[in-house]
């Protein structure tokens, strides 16, 4: 009974984070909630007794994914910068 209980908590939190994920419209905000989908999911994995999928969760999901979306965010404001510098003269 309290395997289930949890595998239901663990699914509702990966609900919750992905419908979080989804909703939030500021790249920044979006990459820090779909960091803490990735620890949902793994969480999950672990409570199916994955733990070889939620350390590649972890890895992937929680940490380099969320941290090229970061970096590509960056990157795409600072041309943005670049482009608003050249027009003005």
């Amino acid at each position: 009974m309290s395997d289930e209980l949890s595998l239901l908590l663990g699914l509702l939190l990966v609900t919750a984070a992905g419908t979080g994920t989804v909703l939030v419209r500021d790249p920044v905000r979006q990459s820090f909630v779909m960091s803490l989908f990735g620890l949902a999911l793994a969480t999950l994995f672990l409570l199916l007794q994955a733990p070889d999928v939620a350390l590649s969760q972890l890895a992937v999901g929680s940490a380099l994914t969320p941290l090229m979306v970061l970096l590509s965010v960056r990157k795409v404001r600072r041309r943005g910068r670049g482009n608003r510098r050249e027009e003005r003269r």
